[in-house]
């Protein structure tokens, strides 16, 4: 469980929740809770996206909130270390060798590298394809960011259409000098859930996913380097080096506190 995306958004959300409270009490919590205010900021900005997607994507939209909550299944020092074990296999038992390797791997897109080297697959067609799913994960999880983009792009657009809805109501009914203070009030209350909805929610979970993203291809990036190394019978050794380039100074110093996992000797 990612404590980072909790701490964030509970913190958020308890601050604008003091904020309403410190100074007046909780009666002052009525004045920020306005049903009409919830239809048609939260009901709209809802409406709205259904008519940008299809259901499907909809759902599948909104279930992607679940990854901003969950931890990294890999990091780049531990598969690092992953791939120079595989080249240490492959340099003592040979290509072929990887095949049992492979059924002790779970990550489906290193297991599926490591087989079309074991099958003898051109090293460009290796690549080529490696790529290509990458672009399609990518693809994916951009899909899933845009989504959430675009929810909280909707939340101030109809939080300022209650709002005007509200001052419209209001000026209808200017008779009434003791309402309008009230009035305005209930009017403002939808631009706030509109941008509570957009910079509590929508926005912090769009950009998690884009860094989420960012990490998982940097990962998939030295795996597919990694395996073209261990392809053309590079050293363990060498083939070390070649992947710290992807990975931060900090990080090339953790793995070389661990051993990094290289053997000497050999011709590269």
């Amino acid at each position: 469980m990612d404590l980072g995306s909790i701490i964030g958004l509970v913190g958020c959300i308890a601050l604008v929740f003091y904020g309403i409270v410190g100074s007046n009490g909780m009666s002052a919590l009525q004045s920020f809770i306005d049903r009409d205010s919830i239809i048609i900021t939260i009901g709209g900005t809802i409406m709205c996206i259904f008519a940008m997607n299809t259901i499907p994507s909809f759902l599948t939209g909104m279930k992607s909130i679940k990854q901003i909550f969950s931890l990294e299944k890999s990091d780049p020092g531990s598969v690092i270390k992953q791939i120079i074990d595989l080249s240490n296999v492959a340099r003592k038992e040979g290509l072929l060798s990887l095949e049992e390797a492979a059924s002790n791997i779970d990550d489906e897109f290193l297991k599926k590298g490591i087989m079309l080297v074991v099958d003898g697959t051109d090293p460009d067609l290796v690549r080529a394809i490696m790529e290509t799913e990458m672009t399609g994960i990518e693809g994916r999880h951009k899909e899933n960011a845009s989504f959430w983009e675009d929810l909280g792009g909707m939340g101030p657009a109809w939080g300022m259409i209650g709002t005007l809805i509200g001052l419209i109501n209001m000026l209808k009914n200017l008779s009434d000098m003791a309402a309008l203070g009230p009035a305005m009030a209930v009017a403002l209350v939808t631009t706030f859930y509109g941008s509570l909805v957009a910079n509590w929610i929508c926005s912090p979970v769009a950009n998690k996913l884009k860094r989420k993203n960012a990490s998982e291809m940097a990962v998939k990036g030295i795996m597919v380097e990694g395996l073209l190394s261990i392809q053309a019978g590079e050293n363990p050794r060498v083939i070390e080096e070649k992947l710290k380039s992807f990975i931060s100074p900090s990080e090339r110093a953790a793995l070389s506190a661990e051993g990094g996992g290289g053997e000497g000797g050999g011709e590269g």
